[in-house]
């Protein structure tokens, strides 16, 4: 089970936003996904959900066309945590995170979606805001209930069943809003769902992130994008370099005993 990109290119009003992208989203990994403001990152992450086409080339899910997939059926095999999610109506936290299980409404019991809430809840830590209204809730607050909400959709595997785990998770900017110990928090909960027990045949994840910190030290890959196109995609040594970030980000950063340090921005 994976994701495939082949060649794809995406222009809107004759302007080139992506451009020549290949790489296999896996079961097992976190890809993070970096680069300055309009490289292409939420972009990206719209393709391989399948709510936006490629102008040209080709994202394929287990190998069938993602144009081919019925929205249901997509539903159950990938979740999606967008950038902001806002509710036009009151609704408390717990019934934003059950709207995680509506794809899977038909396909089990009440007991086994109400447990699979129930874990996303603790899962995302926000279990104490679940009778909140998320109208009410502050924008971190926000972000880790809509965490919830998407782990809730990939129909995780409980001790009394053998279903299958959703192979795809995609975040974007998972960590916005967060206050430091949060945003590591919802990264270990990504690291988690790709590896439970230690086992490298989890979810596969890709988050857009712009902490340079966070995915040099959760990733197992990173994808350094710039301008459209992909100026690295390696493990996280290997792809946050002083040169990359130099070219990507015009600044200044170093590895200091294996952990990613940016100076600032490079000298005129």
């Amino acid at each position: 089970m994976n994701l495939q990109i082949d060649a794809i290119r995406f222009a809107r009003r004759n302007r080139t936003i992506l451009d020549g992208l290949t790489f296999t989203l896996v079961p097992g990994e976190v890809l993070a996904i970096v680069g300055p403001n309009g490289a292409g990152k939420s972009t990206l992450l719209q393709i391989m959900a399948g709510d936006l086409a490629p102008t040209s080339g080709e994202v394929r899910l287990d190998g069938r066309p993602m144009g081919r997939w019925q929205p249901a059926e997509l539903a159950r095999r990938r979740a999606v945590m967008p950038q902001a999610a806002r509710l036009g109506f009151s609704l408390p936290a717990h019934d934003v995170v059950a709207l995680g299980r509506l794809p899977f409404e038909t396909m089990h019991g009440k007991l086994h979606n109400a447990r699979a809430v129930a874990k996303a809840l603790d899962a995302a830590n926000v279990t104490a805001l679940a009778a909140r209204d998320y109208a009410s809730l502050s924008g971190g607050e926000q972000q880790r209930v809509q965490l919830a909400r998407a782990i809730a959709q990939l129909d995780l595997p409980q001790a009394d069943t053998h279903t299958a785990a959703a192979p795809i998770l995609l975040l974007d900017e998972p960590t916005a809003s967060l206050d430091l110990a949060q945003a590591h928090g919802a990264l270990l909960v990504a690291r988690g769902l790709a590896r439970p027990n230690g086992n490298a045949q989890g979810v596969a994840v890709a988050a857009v992130l712009h902490d340079l910190g966070l995915a040099y030290r959760y990733a197992d890959r990173v994808l350094v994008l710039a301008e459209g196109r992909a100026l690295a995609l390696a493990s996280p040594a290997e792809a946050l370099t002083p040169a990359t970030l130099a070219q990507a980000f015009g600044i200044e950063a170093a590895l200091i005993e294996g952990h990613l340090v940016v100076k600032g921005p490079l000298a005129a």
